[in-house]
């Protein structure tokens, strides 16, 4: 599996990152998380970002991170944000990319309860449920559009969920080995 790039998609609370540390090592890759990607882009924090230029702004940045992303030389891991999907662009760049892309999907139950509400997400509340219920409608067509594999997370454990992506992309090297 020498030279694979995983790009890791979906709603915050999914995994991205526990899953992104884990698999790397298994690749022998490095991971890049999102926030590390929009620090690296855009020369702030995403917290810093929001406060100073606004969803605009944000939106903008980690558009900038999926360039990052996408230019990684491989062997890497990455998390991308949640809301590139919401940007046509960012959709076409992510169903052309030789990545393989893999969408860690789960209900919005296990999201509300993952993440909660309030804290340094303000826009969840007062009812993280009716937010992760609107994300999903609004995002999950995208996110299967663009995916080559699609992981069901809400009874897995991260471990397990490494372990499926493994054996997709060990699948993926025996049918198609120039990938």
């Amino acid at each position: 599996m020498d030279g694979q790039k995983v790009l890791l998609i979906g709603l915050m609370g999914t995994g991205k990152t526990t899953v992104g540390e884990l698999l790397a090592p298994r690749l022998s890759a490095r991971y890049l998380d999102n926030d590390e990607l929009v620090l690296i882009a855009a020369g702030s924090a995403l917290e810093d970002l929001r406060r100073r230029a606004g969803e605009a702004g944000l939106r903008a940045a980690e558009s900038q991170a999926l360039t990052e992303a996408l230019d990684i030389p491989a062997p890497a891991v990455a998390g991308v944000a949640a809301g590139v999907v919401r940007n046509p662009a960012d959709v076409a760049r992510l169903e052309t990319t030789d990545a393989t892309v893999v969408w860690l999907r789960a209900r919005p139950e296990t999201l509300a309860r993952r993440v909660g509400g309030g804290g340094d997400r303000p826009w969840l509340s007062p009812d993280p449920l009716a937010v992760f219920q609107r994300m999903s409608r609004e995002r999950n067509a995208a996110y299967e559009e663009i995916s080559d594999l699609i992981v069901d997370v809400d009874e897995r454990t991260p471990e397990e969920i490494v372990d499926v992506i493994v054996a997709y992309l060990d699948q993926k090297a025996l049918i198609d080995p120039g990938k």
